[in-house]
């Protein structure tokens, strides 16, 4: 918990009791006849106001975590019971214990999100909107049964987000991206441009990086295929990372990144920081939003240029989505060999297509020809993972960039993923094999002392 950040909460909490105590009329009225659950809220109203009092924010600094939490829990606890008792509501025992949670995740979490940030199967949450909360499972969506007040009890918790940050987010900024403290990525969305309320969309990462043994266990490759892309990352190729939406491509590149070695400089350049890399050396940047003044924005693309100035061995790019991939590909031509990227696609042919198109992007006039010269001289190979019905996530090609014959960039599949069906309880069933086809980049890894077992490749 940080203690810096629970103080602010409750000084706004101080600040919004002064202004109630102040109105009229002030203090909480329970209307006669009210539902449990109007009543349930007024309580947890009452109690968020009196604990901006009670709770000692300089004893709790000197507090360990056990200590702290034991303390939150005692003292809101004892609040809950002054406020039910003074309206006449009694709670049973797991109420009682409900309303405590909730509060202190008030208090010093995100709100009602907060066990759904705990809980190590959800790996994304949804909310959309203060009526709508859903989570992704195992690859699935499932609409969870928790809500917020209304829209300003969401923006109130996307504030607490944003604010440690040094962002903003209102009405004339009206979305914003980050990451949380333990690494997880969200986007926030709200009015005017979002027509449903505040829409708030977390990424959560797991604490420990997935290892490519990882990968295999989850049936996302194949043993083989892993022996190719280590040899493949450690012999220096150039290797790009498609797929669709929550196909698993920031996964992938975490574990591949994880392969270089750890005497390498390794220059990470991301929009919001995901990659978590072990190794020793490692330059990590990140892009800058525009600010107020609508100044001071720090592009993806100026971050790669600037890059080659600080002797990379690696260049490790999160995503490219725009004019950065011209400049990501002159750096992967003038020596900065190993390189690794992103990008959204719906096949390996349609990534190159649209690294053509994200070449343009960046203003510079060149003909098509130029730009797939550009492509094929800097692109090894293609890794292409989707994500399926089941919300199984596989890499379904591993494509080699071979030349060009004319205007058109030779592809060959080295591995690919062959769907056979679908069993009853909906698992699609399927085989990873080798093409037959053996890479010619075999050559140049062998030159580097990497030897690779023909068998592999059929």
């Amino acid at each position: 918990m940080n203690v810096s950040l629970l103080q602010k909460r409750l000084e706004q909490l101080r600040q919004n009791r002064q202004a109630q105590d102040e109105m009229p009329g002030a203090g909480p009225v329970v209307p006669p006849g009210s539902s449990k659950q109007v009543l349930w809220r007024r309580i947890k109203d009452t109690v968020m106001q009196e604990a901006a009092e009670v709770l000692d924010i300089d004893a709790m600094d000197r507090m360990t975590e056990a200590e702290r939490s034991s303390y939150l829990s005692r003292e809101v606890g004892v609040l809950v019971q002054k406020a039910a008792a003074g309206m006449n509501v009694t709670l049973t025992r797991s109420e009682f214990g409900r309303m405590v949670e909730e509060l202190i995740s008030e208090i010093t979490g995100y709100g009602p999100i907060t066990p759904l940030l705990a809980d190590p199967t959800v790996n994304e949450i949804m909310v959309n909107g203060p009526n709508q909360v859903y989570v992704e499972r195992h690859g699935k969506l499932e609409l969870t049964d928790i809500t917020f007040r209304d829209d300003a009890h969401v923006m109130h918790v996307i504030e607490r987000i944003v604010a440690p940050l040094g962002k903003r987010i209102d009405e004339s900024s009206p979305m914003v991206d980050g990451r949380l403290p333990d690494g997880s990525r969200f986007n926030a969305t709200i009015p005017p441009v979002s027509l449903i309320g505040p829409v708030l969309t977390i990424r959560k990462f797991s604490a420990k990086p997935f290892t490519m043994a990882d990968l295999i266990r989850f049936g996302t490759l194949s043993t083989n295929m892993a022996i190719f892309l280590k040899a493949c990352v450690e012999g220096r190729l150039n290797i790009i990372i498609g797929g669709g939406t929550a196909s698993g491509k920031t996964t992938t590149l975490n574990v591949l990144s994880s392969l270089i070695p750890n005497n390498e400089r390794i220059i990470t350049i991301e929009d919001a920081a995901e990659l978590n890399l072990q190794q020793e050396h490692v330059i990590r940047l990140e892009s800058r939003p525009s600010n107020i003044e609508g100044k001071g924005r720090i592009s993806i693309r100026d971050l790669v240029i600037n890059s080659l100035r600080m002797r990379p061995d690696r260049i490790v790019v999160g995503e490219v989505r725009g004019g950065e991939a011209l400049d990501m590909l002159q750096a992967m031509n003038t020596g900065h060999d190993g390189s690794l990227t992103t990008g959204h696609a719906n096949s390996p042919r349609d990534l190159l297509s649209r690294l053509e198109t994200m070449v343009l992007m960046a203003g510079v006039d060149l003909p098509v020809r130029a730009i797939r010269e550009q492509i094929v001289s800097a692109i090894d190979l293609i890794v292409y993972q989707a994500r399926f019905k089941d919300g199984t996530r596989k890499i379904t090609n591993i494509t080699e960039v071979v030349g060009m014959e004319g205007d058109v960039i030779t592809l060959q599949d080295i591995f690919v993923f062959e769907q056979h069906g679908v069993s009853e309880d909906g698992k699609v069933m399927g085989t990873f094999r080798a093409t037959g086809v053996l890479p010619r980049c075999l050559p140049q890894l062998e030159a580097k002392g990497i030897h690779l077992p023909p068998g592999i490749f059929g």
